[in-house]
């Protein structure tokens, strides 16, 4: 995703389904943090400094699975700035001023970079002020550098349209009131034990327990396809763990006709959205190869079916691809 200009607005057309990146997968099954009261005393921007905000939280690497769950409710800004920047300190309070004006359709994540390395690495920082946004998990790049509050909401009235677009509608309540409450019931619903233990594990890093808590869940109810595509999402994450991209595509592509070779970019790819990519380097391994590898490569197609989802058109049209090969 090219990033846009300062003062280019996200267009409304964008399709946020386009990447499968590891936030969004270790964030599939965590509850949405909750936007009023989450920001730390003495946060920048958060409620007491600035424009007071009930919809203003102190982000950070350990709470970005927390915030793409929550995107999937309203679209979550993300104001990256610095302690040594004034720019990037005076664009918070002006962001919580305008994300306090959307009355709860937005909700404002301020991340300062040197204490977030995880996440200024992700979104490939290279100056404060920058801002992106996350929609149903996905990253939308808005703009970099300071900006006045005309720019600030245009880009807010595209993203919203965004959002709009792929089915995130939703609001949240603006205080600790009875209403706040019942959203938040409604947004935090309990997790089965065993669910939430593989969620604990995965925002703990510890990915062979995250796996082990999943295939017990599978072992209790074979039928829980929650947890079944919970497994799938964290075995890719146990494979990625410590891989250097750069050494695992040149491998692939000094090797084309290695089974391992093959199936690490294919992971590779899904992860950081290039399904397509993935999907199809599979099946064409699948079409030239026969034996124990044809059957290695196919299962784990299947398996990145299922990290991916059923109901994704990609999936439909490579399940196609797939049965043509083989038949």
């Amino acid at each position: 995703m090219t990033t846009p200009r300062p003062g280019q607005p996200v267009p409304p057309s964008m399709n946020l389904r386009g990447a499968v990146d590891l936030s969004a997968l270790k964030a599939r099954a965590q509850r949405p943090a909750s936007a009023a009261g989450s920001a730390g005393p003495g946060a920048p921007g958060a409620a007491g400094e600035g424009t007071p905000s009930p919809w203003v939280v102190e982000g950070s690497d350990a709470r970005i699975n927390q915030l793409a769950q929550l995107s999937g409710q309203v679209p979550v800004i993300l104001q990256l700035w610095a302690g040594y920047s004034e720019t990037s300190l005076q664009m918070l309070d002006l962001m919580s001023e305008r994300v306090h004006a959307r009355g709860g359709r937005l909700a404002l994540a301020t991340i300062d970079i040197d204490a977030n390395p995880q996440i200024t690495q992700a979104f490939a920082v290279q100056g404060v002020p920058a801002t992106f946004a996350l929609v149903k998990g996905q990253p939308v790049p808005l703009f970099t550098g300071a900006q006045p509050a005309s720019q600030i909401d245009a880009f807010f009235d595209e993203l919203l349209q965004v959002a709009q677009a792929n089915g995130v509608t939703g609001s949240l309540a603006g205080g600790d009131d009875e209403q706040a409450g019942e959203q938040q019931a409604e947004a935090e619903p309990a997790l089965p034990p065993l669910h939430q233990e593989a969620v604990d594990a995965i925002d703990a890093g510890d990915f062979d327990r995250a796996a082990a808590a999943y295939r017990r869940a599978l072992a209790e109810r074979p039928g829980d396809a929650d947890a079944a595509v919970g497994l799938a999402q964290v075995q890719l994450l146990q494979r990625l763990d410590g891989a250097d991209p750069d050494v695992v595509r040149a491998e692939a592509a000094e090797r084309p006709d290695d089974l391992t070779a093959q199936l690490a970019v294919a992971d590779l790819d899904v992860s950081g959205g290039h399904v397509e990519d993935a999907f199809s380097r599979l099946i064409t391994f699948i079409g030239s190869s026969a034996g124990e590898e044809k059957e290695s490569a196919r299962a784990r197609l299947v398996e990145l079916f299922d990290v991916v989802g059923a109901t994704d058109p990609r999936v439909t049209r490579a399940r196609s691809a797939l049965a043509r090969v083989l038949f």
